[in-house]
C-alpha cells in the first residue's frame, strides 16, 4: 500500500502543514489579487499625474501668428523650470508632431495622440491648446516610469514577505494548537503503553470534562480496559478453582493408591499360589508409578496453587548429603561425586529440597551412559546457596535449555537408561520447588560437555507468605 506524502510524519505536524499550506494558498491569492489592483492604481495614478500636468501647460500655453514672419508665436511658461522639477520632458508641437518648443533631455516623442503611450522609457500625455488664436498644437508631456515601476516592485516584495511570514506564522500556530489539541491524546497514549507495560487492566483512563473525540475515544479505552479487567478476574478465578481441584484431587488420589500398594506389598509378603505372583508384582510396579505420578502432580498443583508447606530451618548441604546418599545404590556403573563444603542454612520446605536435589541426580543417571561421572556441588555464592549438578554424558540439545525445564517434556536418546517412559515432571519439580523459595535454575553445558543444572537459592530463605497449611 502506498502511503501519502504526510503519512510518515507526526499527526502534530501534519496538521500544522496543513494549516499553513492552505494558509499560504490563500495568501498567494490575495496577494496576486491585491498586487494587481494596487499595482494598476498606483500606474493609473501616474499616467493621470501625467494628463493633468500636460493640462496645466496646455490651459497656460498660447499659440499666435507673427504678422511680420508669418509663423507661429509660443507664448508659455518657463518650459525648462517645469523640466526640472519632475525630470519631465516638455513638447509644444503641431499636428504633424514637428516640435516648435521642448525642454528636458528628450527624443522625438512623435505625434499628438489621445492616449497616454510609452515612448523610450517614458510614458507620455498629450493635451491639445485650446486657448489659442490658432488651432492644431498640443503640449506633450513626458516622464520616466521607473519610479513607478520601483514602487511596484517593492510591492510585489513587500506582498511576497508577507504571504512567506503569514505562512510562517500559520504553521508555528498550527503546531502549537495541534500540540494542544494532541496533549490529552499524548496523555492517553503514554497511559496505555503504561498499562500495557505493567499488564494491570485494573487500571482506569482519565475521561475529560469536554463531550468531544478525546473524551469518546477516553471513555471507549476505559469501557475496554473494564472489561479486559473482569475478564482477566474470571479467567483468574476459573484457573485458581481449576488449581485447587487439580491440588485438592491429587491429595484425594494418594489415599486410595496408598491402600492399593499397602495390600499389594502385603499379599506380596504372604506369597502368592500358582501365577498369581507375576500379577502381583506387575500391579504393585504400576500401583508405585502410580503413586509418584500423583504425588509429582501433588506438589506442581500445590505450586500453581500458592501453597506452601510446613517450611523450617535446614542445612542445604545436608539435604544434598542424603539425596545424593539414596541415589547411590541406583547408579549401577556410574560414578556419583559429591563436593559438599561448608553449611548452607536457609529456611525450606526439607521433603521438597529433598525430593529437588533426587530429581536432578536421577535425571543425571538417568541420560548418561555407563561409566559417567555425576558431579554434585553445594557452595555458598554471596548471599545465595549454590547447588549444582553436571555430568560428561552426551548434555542438553541445542536449543533445549529452557524447554527441558517445561512439564511433560521427555529427553530420550541412546543414553536414556532408565526403563520405560518417564512422566516428563522431574525438571518441572526442580524448578518449581526453587522458584516457591525465592530461586532459580537454569540448564546448559559442563566444561566436559555433558549437562549441568545450576540451582541458585537466598540463604535468609524466602518470607513467608499467608496460605493454608498444606494437606499431608
Amino acid at each position: 500500500m502506498k502511503l501519502g506524502p504526510l503519512q510518515g510524519i507526526p499527526v502534530r505536524w501534519r496538521i500544522a502543514l496543513t494549516t499553513a499550506g492552505l494558509t499560504l494558498l490563500i495568501l498567494i491569492g490575495f496577494a496576486l489579487v491585491l498586487g494587481n489592483v494596487v499595482g494598476d492604481r498606483i500606474r493609473g495614478d501616474f499616467d493621470e499625474e501625467l494628463e493633468n500636468a500636460a493640462g496645466t501647460l496646455a490651459a497656460e500655453t498660447r499659440v499666435a501668428s507673427d504678422p511680420v514672419l508669418g509663423r507661429p508665436v509660443i507664448s508659455t511658461p518657463r518650459l525648462d523650470d517645469f523640466a526640472m522639477a519632475e525630470d519631465a520632458v516638455i513638447e509644444v508641437v503641431d499636428d504633424s508632431g514637428q516640435p516648435l518648443a521642448s525642454a528636458g533631455r528628450a527624443p522625438q516623442l512623435g505625434p499628438p495622440t489621445g492616449s497616454v503611450r510609452d515612448v523610450d522609457g517614458l510614458r507620455v500625455a498629450t493635451k491639445p491648446i485650446a486657448d489659442s488664436s490658432l488651432d492644431g498644437f498640443s503640449v506633450i508631456y513626458a516622464r520616466p516610469d521607473d519610479g513607478v515601476d520601483a514602487t511596484v516592485g517593492r510591492l510585489w516584495l513587500f506582498l511576497g514577505a508577507g504571504v512567506l511570514g503569514g505562512a510562517v506564522l500559520a504553521l508555528l500556530a498550527g503546531l502549537a494548537v495541534a500540540d494542544r489539541a494532541m496533549r490529552p491524546i499524548a496523555a492517553l497514549t503514554a497511559l496505555a503503553r503504561d498499562i500495557a507495560s505493567t499488564r494491570d487492566p485494573s487500571r482506569r483512563m482519565p475521561i475529560p470534562a469536554a463531550d468531544d473525540e478525546v473524551g469518546e475515544l477516553a471513555a471507549t479505552m476505559d469501557g475496554m480496559l473494564e472489561a479486559l479487567d473482569e475478564a482477566r478476574s474470571e479467567r483468574e478465578q476459573a484457573l485458581e478453582r481449576q488449581r485447587e481441584f487439580v491440588a485438592d484431587a491429587s491429595h484425594e488420589l494418594r489415599t486410595p493408591l496408598t491402600s492399593v500398594q499397602a495390600n499389594l506389598e502385603l499379599l506380596q509378603a504372604a506369597g502368592a499360589t500358582g501365577g498369581d505372583d507375576q500379577a502381583v508384582e506387575s500391579a504393585l510396579a504400576s500401583t508405585k508409578r502410580m503413586a509418584r505420578l500423583v504425588s509429582d502432580l501433588l506438589l506442581l498443583a500445590r505450586a500453581d496453587a500458592g501453597r506452601q508447606a510446613a517450611r523450617t530451618e535446614l542445612d542445604l548441604s545436608a539435604t544434598a548429603a542424603e539425596a545424593l546418599e539414596e541415589v547411590t545404590p541406583l547408579a549401577a556403573e556410574r560414578k556419583l561425586e559429591g563436593e559438599l563444603g561448608e553449611p548452607l542454612p536457609l529456611v525450606g520446605n526439607p521433603d521438597e529440597l529433598h525430593r529437588m536435589v533426587r530429581n536432578l541426580l536421577e535425571n543425571a543417571v538417568r541420560h548418561t551412559p555407563e561409566g559417567s561421572t555425576v558431579n554434585l556441588r553445594a557452595l555458598r555464592e554471596g548471599g545465595e546457596a549454590v547447588l549444582e549438578v553436571s555430568d560428561d554424558g552426551p548434555g542438553i540439545a541445542p536449543g533445549m535449555e529452557k524447554q527441558i525445564l517445561d512439564r511433560f517434556v521427555r529427553g530420550e536418546g541412546p543414553a536414556d537408561t532408565a526403563a520405560g517412559a518417564g512422566s516428563g515432571l522431574g525438571l518441572a519439580i526442580v524448578r518449581a520447588v526453587a522458584e516457591s523459595h525465592g530461586g532459580s535454575v537454569e540448564a546448559g553445558s559442563s566444561g566436559s560437555g555433558g549437562a549441568r543444572f545450576t540451582v541458585r537459592l537466598p540463604l535468609e530463605g524466602t518470607p513467608a507468605r499467608e496460605t493454608e497449611p498444606a494437606k499431608i
